[in-house]
C-alpha cells in the first residue's frame, strides 16, 4: 500500500508532464511527449519491468563509474557482465540493508510511475482535448495570456473528462501491485504467500499450508480498498462536474432548481 500511495501521485505527475509535451507547439518537445505515450504503452508491463530497471540501474551506475573513476582503463561490457569500479555501485556493498531496500524500492516506484505515467499521459492528453474550444478562445479574447489560459480555463475543466479514465488506471495500479516480486520487493502477496506457507505445529489445524486462508484475506482486502475507491471517486466526480457544462453538471443544475 505504501508504493501504491507514492506511484499514484508520481504516475499522475509523470502523466501531466507528458500530456503537456504532447501538445507543446515545440516540435521536439511534441515528439518526445508523443514516443513516450506510444512507446511505453505499446511494450508489455511484466517486459517493461524485466528490462527497465536493470537498464535504470546500470545506467546510474554508469554515470557514476564516469565521475568517480574516470582512470578505470577496462571495458564495462565484459561479456553479459556489467562491471564497474566499487565506489561506482549502488548502493555500496558497505551499505546497510536499509540502503539497499530503499533504493529497490526508490526504483520500483519510478519503474511503476513511468509505465502508468504514459497511460494517465493518454487519459488526460484527451481530457484536455475534450474541453470545449470555444471556452479557451473566450478566455483569449478577454486578454488572458496562453498561460493563464492553460491553468485557470483547461486544466480545471479538463479534470471532468478525464477522470473516467484515471478512476480505471487507479483500479488497474491497485491489481497490479503485486507485479512488485518481479523487481525483488516484498509486498502484501508475497508475504501473505511466505506466512501462509510456513508449517509449525501450532497451526496443524486444520491443515499445515496456511496460504488459502491468507490468499482469502487478501481478497476481502483488495474487495474493501476497491469499494473504498469506488465511493471516493464518486464524490471526487461529482465535486468536480459542479458547474461544467457535462451531463453531471446539467443534473446538478437541475437538482438545484
Amino acid at each position: 500500500m505504501v508504493l501504491l500511495l507514492i506511484t499514484a501521485p508520481t504516475a499522475l505527475a509523470f502523466g501531466f508532464g507528458g500530456a503537456m509535451a504532447a501538445r507543446s507547439k515545440i516540435a521536439p518537445v511534441r515528439w518526445i511527449g508523443m514516443g513516450y505515450t506510444g512507446i511505453v504503452r505499446g511494450v508489455p508491463d511484466i517486459v517493461f519491468f524485466l528490462f527497465f530497471v536493470i537498464a535504470l540501474d546500470q545506467g546510474f551506475e554508469w554515470l557514476r563509474h564516469k565521475v568517480k573513476c574516470p582512470d578505470w582503463d577496462q571495458p564495462v561490457r565484459q561479456g553479459s557482465d556489467f562491471v564497474v569500479c566499487e565506489a561506482a555501485k549502488l548502493p555500496l556493498s558497505s551499505s546497510p540493508q536499509w540502503v539497499h531496500e530503499t533504493y529497490g524500492f526508490t526504483l520500483a516506484v519510478l519503474t511503476f510511475a513511468i509505465v502508468f505515467g504514459a497511460f494517465t499521459a493518454n487519459v488526460i492528453f484527451g481530457g484536455m482535448r475534450a474541453v470545449p474550444r470555444a471556452q479557451l478562445e473566450t478566455a483569449e479574447a478577454y486578454g488572458m495570456t496562453p498561460r493563464q489560459t492553460f491553468w485557470r480555463i483547461l486544466v480545471p475543466q479538463m479534470w471532468i473528462f478525464a477522470m473516467p479514465g484515471l478512476s480505471n488506471l487507479w483500479m488497474i495500479l491497485i491489481k497490479a501491485t503485486p507485479l512488485l516480486f518481479l523487481l525483488g520487493v516484498e509486498d502484501i502477496v508475497y508475504w501473505a504467500r511466505e506466512l501462509g506457507g510456513s508449517k509449525t505445529n501450532v497451526f496443524a489445524y486444520p491443515h499445515p499450508d496456511w496460504r488459502l486462508w491468507y490468499f482469502l484475506g487478501l481478497l476481502v482486502f483488495y474487495l474493501a480498498i476497491t469499494r473504498i475507491s469506488e465511493v471516493v471517486i464518486v464524490r471526487l466526480t461529482r465535486r468536480l462536474s459542479h458547474g461544467q457544462a457535462t451531463m453531471g453538471g446539467e443534473a446538478q443544475r437541475k437538482a438545484a432548481a
